[in-house]
């Protein structure tokens, strides 16, 4: 038997039913990458330290092109419900596929940029459009 009376088990499905309820929309969409991340055993964001090895998932927010010591860079905003971190890939004007909204797994090594993280020309997946 349970320590917990089945009266209280139902007061917390409605507890968590209110809870979402009262959510922003935003605060729902972080709660849903966050749990992306967690189901694809990547790394949150928030959870990244410099020059650490890392897997992470998100959402791409912004996609930017920002030349970079006269060579460009295409530079995007990946948020996983943590934290966000900045995507660079140099030499590059655009690629097919990064654009905002797009969910990606990027892999590399983490770096800080005036107090950033940032992730250098990362090996990236997409992730399909719509739902999965």
């Amino acid at each position: 038997m349970s320590a917990v009376p089945r009266s209280e088990k139902p007061a917390g499905r409605f507890r968590r039913m209110l809870d979402r309820l009262s959510s922003s929309q935003e605060d729902l969409e972080s709660e849903e990458l966050r749990e992306d991340a967690e189901t694809a055993g990547c790394t949150r964001i928030c959870d990244c330290h410099d020059r650490q090895i890392v897997t992470v998932t998100g959402t791409l927010r912004t996609v930017t092109l920002r030349p970079r010591a006269g060579v460009p860079a295409l530079e995007a905003e990946l948020f996983d419900g943590s934290a966000a971190l900045d995507v660079v890939w140099l030499g590059r004007r655009s690629i097919v596929g990064i654009e905002p909204g797009r969910k990606l797994i990027a892999s590399g090594r983490i770096s800080m940029s005036r107090g950033r993280r940032v992730l250098f020309n990362p090996k990236y997946e997409l992730r399909p459009l719509g739902r999965e």
